[in-house]
Order: structure tokens, then sequence, then C-alpha cells
């Protein structure tokens, strides 16, 4: 088949590379250096998943013909992506994976004549340098709307499910996702920032905050990486201390490769972050003062290029806010 991949950055080029190993005929669009390294020398693939140099087109825009396509920038960069391959890609099946909610809204406001499916990524994938990516770790790629194109086509190539409580499920991710702005503030690695005590602290409330957020929506959660509506339920009614038992857990899951975080790594590359769609979306949905707190440190850390002492974050925090961290 020919598939097109719009945004061959860290999760964009795994597919991408997957999707050549399998022996599809494979567009991506990429700028800059990225672009370049990939019209020279292709896509290497490495981690969990195995290696493979992937020799696909790539050019700024996709081409005509394709039979299916992904979409997966950063949620910030989607609506103006998806409108720049709009002429070539309305009528054909897209598959959006991207953080956040407003994934299959914004595609499906682009491009009314498509069939749209959204995605979310939980295998951790890693962009090193262009036209390199790796699998840090082997998770499952879910989907929901209208998805029967790409489970056919992917889950040859990797683990698929398919949920119909996909919103429930961008939620969970939200969760998971509380993960990303610490590091981003800090510059250490999810392992770091979880086995910080103070830092800890900050993470467990904002997680908490978070479903609670949720919750007052009426959020029905799904099952997510050992996460299920009522662990969460559970989770937003413990006092502090008991809480941590949380992202202890998925220090324990992430293993000795350190994890950036995809945040942290946007940083690092000179991009704009996504913090507006991760904590920033649990902001905009209800009372959220520690999400809003963090969503403002990472848009200066953005602004500054400076990370932040870790002792001096988890200050600012607990005397901007009261967390109480009892």
């Amino acid at each position: 088949m020919r598939i097109g991949v719009i945004g061959a950055g860290a999760v964009g080029g795994v597919l991408a590379a997957l999707l050549d190993r399998a022996g599809h005929t494979v567009s991506v669009t990429a700028r800059g250096a990225q672009l370049s390294a990939i019209q020279e020398s292709g896509i290497a693939l490495s981690g969990a998943w195995g290696s493979h140099v992937a020799l696909v087109d790539a050019s700024p825009e996709l081409p005509e013909g394709l039979d299916l396509v992904l979409v997966a920038t950063k949620a910030q960069d989607a609506a103006a992506a998806i409108s720049s391959n709009a002429s070539v890609v309305d009528g054909v099946p897209v598959l959006v994976i991207q953080n956040g909610l407003e994934a299959i809204s914004t595609a499906t406001r682009l491009l009314p004549h498509s069939p749209i499916a959204g995605g979310l990524a939980l295998f951790a994938a890693s962009y090193l340098s262009p036209g390199s990516v790796a699998v840090t770790a082997a998770q499952p790629l879910y989907l929901g709307g209208q998805a029967s194109p790409f489970v056919a086509l992917l889950s040859p190539l990797l683990p698929v499910s398919v949920l119909e409580n996909f919103a429930g499920a961008q939620w969970t991710k939200l969760i998971v996702n509380q993960l990303n702005a610490l590091p981003a503030i800090t510059g250490l690695s999810v392992q770091e920032t979880i086995a910080h005590r103070g830092l800890r602290r900050v993470l467990t409330a904002s997680m908490r905050e978070a479903v609670r957020v949720g919750l007052a929506a009426g959020v029905r959660f799904e099952a997510l990486q050992g996460l299920t509506d009522a662990s969460l339920r559970r989770f937003s009614r413990l006092p502090l201390w008991a809480a941590q038992a949380l992202p202890l857990r998925f220090l324990r899951t992430f293993g000795d490769v350190p994890n950036p975080g995809s945040t942290l790594q946007s940083l690092r590359r000179g991009q704009r972050t996504e913090i507006d769609y991760l904590n920033g979306a649990v902001v905009a949905t209800g009372e959220a003062p520690i999400n809003a707190a963090l969503v403002a440190l990472v848009h200066s850390v953005e602004a500054s290029a400076t990370f932040l002492p870790p002792d001096d974050v988890v200050q600012q925090l607990s005397a901007k806010m009261r967390l109480g961290w009892s």
C-alpha cells in the first residue's frame, strides 16, 4: 500500500520505518535538518522493535495517490500540518496519533470527506538525531474512531488495540503524560524526576488534581498501562503521602534507559512543546492551579532556554499553591 506519514519525528519516524520494513511504499513529511537527513540516508530505526534503515520518500508535503495517511505531529502542529496537506489527503482514511483531547475533532473539521481514526501511542519513542529514532519501551498503540483500515495495516507490525471509550483513554493518557512537565522544567529524566522526593510530591499532586478535574467533568477513564477508572478514583481520594505509590510504580516499569519524555525532547530540539495540550488540557477543563503553574513554568523554560533547579521548582509550587504535602 501507499502510506503517507505527516510528521516524521519520534513516533512518526518509528511508524514510517516499521511500515517500510513491512514492504509498504512510504512517503513522509519533514522539514529542515530532519528532511535533509531522511532524503540523504533514510530513517534509521533502533531499539525494542529491532533495527532498520527505511529509505522512504521525504518532502515538505505529501504526494497524491495515497491509500492511507498517518498524522504524527505534535498536538500544537497538527492543524497546520493537516491543512497544508488537505488538498491531497481529504477523502483518504486518516489516523491522527496525538496527545491531548482534540485529535479526532481537529482532523474531522479540516478533512470533512475523510474517515478519521484517533491514536494514542503508549510505546516510548525517542528522536535521537536527524534521521534517527529509537523505541525505548515497547507498548501498544491504541485506536478509536473509524479505525478498521489502520488495524489491518498496523497490527502485523506492533501491538494494536481498539477502544470504544477512546475519549476515556485520552484522559487516562493525560494522566500518564503528567510525567512530561517536570522533566521539561528541570532537564531531568522521568526516572530522576520520580526518584527526587520533592518533585515526586509535585508530580503526585498534579496527577491527583488532573484525575479530580476529569471526574468532575464526567469522564470515565479507560484502562491503560495498569490504570483503570476504579483505581484512578481511589487515587484521587488518597492523601499525598499514600498517592505517591502511583508514580513510584511507573518508576519500576521504565527500566534503566533514561526516558526524557516528549516535552523535554522538544525543548532540546529548540521546538515549541505541546504542554498546552497536556497539562493545559486539564486547565482548560476545570480548576487546576497545580497544572496551571506547571504550564507556566514550561513556557518559562521555553522562553529562557534555562532549566530550573529541582529544589527551586518544589519551593515555588509549595509556596504559591500551598500544596499541603500530607
